[in-house]
């Protein structure tokens, strides 16, 4: 049988968040990477409730000459999210990386979020 990226994907997801849920005390920081953007969305999972998010579509971010599909694009992502979630007085969350390696954009995302105070 042959296993395609996007399933083998999928299915990892599907393993990473049996272990995960958000609360509201500790909310989940959800990042889902596609060939050209990134988005980053701190999720209530008992409320099913977004409670702040952030992308490389926001007219803010879009204005590089990179691109959107960058590690620094995804940087800036992070940061924003996190001083987005600090706003609104969340300070810890739980990381879930969307069934991606962490490397790479997943990875700039949350060591530029880490960097902005959030601690998970």
């Amino acid at each position: 049988m042959k296993v395609d990226r996007k399933s083998a994907t999928q299915r990892r997801h599907q393993r990473i968040r049996r272990k995960l849920a958000g609360t509201s005390e500790q909310p989940r920081l959800a990042v889902y990477r596609s060939n050209r953007h990134i988005y980053a969305q701190v999720i209530d999972d008992v409320n099913q409730h977004t409670l702040v998010a952030a992308s490389t579509l926001e007219s803010v971010l879009r204005t590089s000459e990179d691109g959107t599909a960058t590690i620094e694009a995804a940087s800036a992502v992070g940061r924003l999210v996190a001083e987005r979630a600090k706003e609104k007085g969340i300070t810890s969350v739980i990381f879930d990386r969307g069934g991606k390696l962490y490397h790479g954009r997943v990875k700039a995302v949350a060591e530029a979020a880490r960097e902005a105070g959030l601690e998970f």
